[in-house]
């Protein structure tokens, strides 16, 4: 029997200068950011491999982050900084607000489609495996919720739904449905799903006829 593989030792680095760890920091997290997708998520990652990586000490690793969840979820939300950007981009040049909200939730469940394992990290992920500080205006940044509302109230604004709605619980439900898709998807991803575009298409018909103004 071969014995168990450690992980590398840290390959000798020149250190950087008073001041400047947050450069030794953002290495951190480019390593373990690299790791993370070679590994295939984030039971592959350890400390003494991400500070092998960079040519640090694990303690080096310890002062910029205070346990692994914390350097897991920093990489997640490293890579969902770019969700925003991605669905501003797919409706870009669209004027219909319900058109956009049927774009921008195709594009969301595409993006965690694209990037399973970060997507668990981030949104399936129990309570007690999240870092202190990650609370909601965090969650809001990382699922693009914000632009989401306003789509929503774009959709309110025009005059052809009924009196009454509420755009941010609205957004609230919209988010909960592409959250319950794209989960369900990287989970059980073999049930038998129908399209994911007609199934989407057939939810926002459905939403969208319960919400119009009668008459």
């Amino acid at each position: 029997m071969s014995p168990p593989q450690s992980d590398p030792p840290a390959l000798p680095r020149s250190r950087y200068r008073r001041g400047e760890g947050a450069l030794l920091r953002e290495d951190i997290l480019n390593a373990a950011s690299q790791l993370f997708v070679e590994e295939g998520g984030e039971e592959g990652v350890t400390i003494r491999a991400v500070a092998a990586a960079v040519g640090v000490s694990p303690p080096s690793v310890y002062l910029h982050f205070a346990h692994k969840d914390e350097l897991i979820f920093a990489v997640c939300q490293n890579l969902f900084a770019r969700l925003d950007a991605a669905l501003e981009e797919a409706v870009a040049g669209i004027d219909d607000p319900f058109a956009s909200c049927r774009v921008r939730a195709g594009a969301y469940v595409r993006f965690g489609l694209e990037h399973p394992d970060h997507y668990r990290v981030l949104f399936m992920h129990p309570p007690q495996h999240q870092p202190e500080g990650f609370g909601p205006e965090e969650i809001k940044a990382s699922s693009a919720f914000e632009h989401l509302v306003d789509n929503v109230e774009a959709m309110v604004a025009s005059g052809l739904l009924r009196d009454g709605l509420d755009p941010h619980m609205l957004a609230i439900e919209a988010w909960a449905f592409v959250h319950g898709i794209t989960s369900l998807l990287i989970s059980h991803p073999d049930f038998g799903w129908p399209d994911v575009d007609a199934l989407l298409d057939h939810h926002f018909t459905n939403m969208i006829d319960g919400l119009l103004r009668r008459g």
